[in-house]
């Protein structure tokens, strides 16, 4: 007040080693060094892989990579866990897609061909095998992506023995290789990359006329964000299956994932939680998309790339009408990150207690009343059962889950 000044700050010492300075207050009393942070950054992403074990060595596994940071962090994990100095070394073989959406986030072709040469420029560097896929490619799928594809034998029960038998064959196998695990196969002799090692090309003028035809068709701004999601799922899922990938790996972050759960809720998807903002969604049968970036923050993550220099794309948004009302998607990230910014816990309340519909939504509670029996993260003990679907007439075409047309138990409650 007035004209006093304000007292410096002390600097802070790191709660881990309790001897560097530190460099970034991940939360409230949770000081960390550069140092300190990236050993916790990265024994998070092992700790989540090894804790589920539900990606087997010696696998294929695709990660979606869309160049912004959550999905770029998850690249460089892999990098680094795949490397000869990694204590505890990821075993399986990667290999990234990206999806350009630039048609119907109103870019030039100018624009799109210059995203798609940075992307290129991107992940020609990790050294991995990549694909290159257009959003117009959605439009000639064939209809079997609309059904789930045979599940594999050895994903039916990832925590029993198949793992270990995995584990105890590939071990087997470095044996009789001479020990070559340090080069997994197809990690040092990539693939064919899917587009030009040029200039890429973009679609015929026909199927983008086509796509946009589509995206207009949706009424609403929430709508086309839906149909973007479910266009850009199927054309990664069909990518995997052509290319022979088991696993699918998507970069959502706790943020991302707390904002999915109330728009959720919001859209009436309320059964599907579990498959939507799970670690493991396994709707598609033979491919499982996996989300190993779901414990860490839009914040860490932010924080990991500017200090270690960790690379990103900038892409617009979706393209929005100028008097158009914004999209639930829109609404609820802003409502969050809002809160986010007054309230430090708001993204782990939603992620903790996010599942349970009743609570108190008051300024800066949000679920900190819910009733205590429930629990903590009662986003991880979602049920998928209710998204599972008997037969192929009560599967939703689009999503891919059970119609919830009956609401058992608590229908008749409620009722």
């Amino acid at each position: 007040p007035g004209d006093r000044p304000c007292p410096r700050s002390q600097p802070r010492r790191c709660m881990k080693c309790g001897q560097g300075t530190a460099a970034l207050v991940i939360r409230v009393g949770d000081p960390f060094c550069r140092g300190c942070f990236r050993e916790y950054f990265v024994h998070k992403f092992r700790a989540m892989l090894g804790k589920n074990r539900v990606i087997f060595p010696g696998e294929k596994v695709l990660l979606a990579v869309s160049g912004g940071p959550a999905s770029s962090a998850m690249v460089r994990q892999v990098q680094e866990g795949l490397s000869r100095e990694a204590a505890k070394r990821l075993r399986f073989v990667p290999g990234l897609v990206y999806v350009e959406e630039g048609a119907v986030r109103r870019q030039s072709p100018e624009q799109r061909e210059q995203t798609l040469a940075q992307m290129e420029s991107l992940l020609q560097a990790t050294g991995f095998p990549y694909h290159l896929v257009h959003l117009e490619e959605a439009l000639e799928l064939p209809r079997s992506i609309l059904q789930p594809g045979p599940e594999r034998a050895s994903t039916s029960c990832p925590s029993g023995p198949s793992y270990k038998e995995a584990v105890d064959s590939f071990i087997q196998q470095q044996r009789q290789d001479g020990d070559s695990g340090t080069s997994l196969p197809g990690h040092s002799t990539p693939e064919t990359p899917a587009g030009p090692s040029a200039t890429p090309r973009l679609p015929a003028t026909v199927q983008t006329q086509e796509l946009l035809r589509c995206f207009e068709a949706a009424g609403t701004a929430t709508a086309r964000e839906e149909l973007l999601e479910m266009l850009r799922t199927h054309l990664i899922v069909q990518t995997a299956r052509d290319r022979g990938y088991a696993k699918v790996m998507t970069g959502e972050s706790l943020t991302r994932v707390a904002i999915k759960l109330l728009t959720n809720l919001s859209l009436g998807r309320g059964a599907f939680l579990a498959v939507d903002t799970g670690f493991t969604d396994q709707r598609h049968g033979d491919v499982m998309v996996v989300r190993p970036m779901r414990d860490y923050t839009a914040k860490e993550i932010a924080f990991y790339n500017f200090f270690f220099g960790v690379p990103s794309v900038t892409v617009p948004p979706l393209f929005t009408k100028r008097r158009e009302k914004p999209s639930i998607h829109q609404l609820v990230e802003r409502f969050l990150l809002g809160l986010q910014e007054e309230f430090p816990s708001t993204i782990s309340t939603v992620y903790r207690y996010g599942g349970s519909v009743w609570g108190y939504w008051g300024v800066g509670g949000l679920g900190c009343t819910l009733n205590s029996h429930f629990g903590c993260r009662t986003g991880e003990k979602l049920s998928p059962e209710p998204a599972k679907a008997s037969s192929e007439s009560q599967r939703c075409l689009l999503c891919l889950c059970g119609l919830d047309t009956y609401g058992g138990e608590w229908g008749e409650h409620w009722g």
